[in-house]
């Protein structure tokens, strides 16, 4: 065995809260560069906020920010894994049955990323934690 199971008790909640603050920044720059123009990606130039992209953007800039700071996690996450399937189906799947031709693997791993925390929580380094031991 590589790790002791009691090294991995310690890190496994450590690792839980790195990932999660990390897919967090991630995500949350696809609702700035949607609602904000930063960083900027041209096919989002006019977008309009009361569209399905801009409810997108909306939905990534709130709920990645969540997911950062580890507030309301398993809720959020479970609203952004819903997110990525329809952003799949709509988007990617169209245009062919496999992630890697349909340019679909970023939503399917965000789906599962999310659907993930959406049972594991926000782990360490989180306001969610923080709020379980005051309770």
């Amino acid at each position: 065995m590589i790790l002791s199971d009691s090294t991995c008790k310690v890190w496994t909640p450590r690792i839980l809260g790195i990932l999660r603050i990390i897919i967090g920044f991630l995500f949350l720059q696809h609702g700035t560069a949607k609602l904000f123009g930063t960083p900027h990606i041209a096919m989002f130039d006019g977008l309009q906020l009361v569209s399905l992209l801009g409810l997108a953007g909306i939905l990534e800039l709130v709920g990645g920010l969540l997911i950062l700071v580890g507030l309301f996690t398993r809720q959020t996450a479970f609203i952004l894994s819903g997110e990525m399937v329809v952003a799949y189906f709509m988007a990617h799947a169209p245009h062919g049955f496999l992630p890697i031709l349909n340019q679909g693997e970023l939503a399917v791993v965000y789906c599962f990323v999310f659907l993930y925390f959406s049972v594991a929580g926000a782990g360490a380094y989180s306001i969610d934690a923080m709020r379980s031991k005051t309770e």
